[in-house]
This record gives C-alpha cells, sequence and structure tokens, in this order.
C-alpha cells in the first residue's frame, strides 16, 4: 500500500512538471520574439549613440568657428576705432554712386 502512494505522489509530481514545462514551451515563440525586438533596440540605440556623438563633434566645431568669427569681428571693430562703422558706411555709399573718396 505504501509502495502505491509513493508512486502516485512520483506520477503526480511528473504530471505537474510536464504541465509546467508546456506552459514554458508555449511561451517560447513571444520569449524569441521579444528578445528580437529588445536587440533591435538595442542596435537602434547604440546606433543613435553614435548620431549623437557625432552631432556633438559637430555643434563643438561649428562654436569653434563661432568663436574665431567673434574675434575677427572684435579686431576688425578695434581697428576702425568708434566712428570707423560711419565712415566706411559713407565710402561705400561714395564708391556706390560713382564718386572717389574723400
Amino acid at each position: 500500500m505504501v509502495m502505491w502512494i509513493v508512486i502516485a505522489v512520483v506520477v503526480l509530481g511528473l504530471v505537474i512538471l510536464g504541465i509546467a514545462g508546456m506552459s514554458v514551451v508555449r511561451r517560447l515563440p513571444n520569449l524569441d520574439r521579444a528578445m528580437r525586438k529588445l536587440m533591435r533596440r538595442q542596435e537602434e540605440a547604440l546606433r543613435l549613440q553614435a548620431d549623437a556623438e557625432q552631432l556633438q563633434e559637430t555643434i563643438l566645431a561649428v562654436q569653434r568657428q563661432a568663436e574665431v568669427a567673434q574675434e575677427q569681428v572684435a579686431v576688425i571693430k578695434a581697428g576702425h576705432g568708434e566712428g570707423g562703422s560711419d565712415r566706411l558706411h559713407r565710402t561705400a555709399l561714395s564708391d556706390a554712386s560713382g564718386r572717389h573718396r574723400a
């Protein structure tokens, strides 16, 4: 009698294990699909990170160019002194009308 109880418990355990295993096997396609989706997102994130790094380098280059341009403008303004822009404007107008500089 004890032998039958042990066999019944073992068989019941195997049945429960089989049901749990079938449940996992049924979910494998969904897990595979989710894994592929996550891998695609990871690849996209890596591409975006590379693009962001390239954009940051471009921004730094443009910032350097802007700083150089500002320095050049400051040098030009310093070279003309006060009123230099008025004199430059008058000269440009007189050249446009055909007269020579005064």
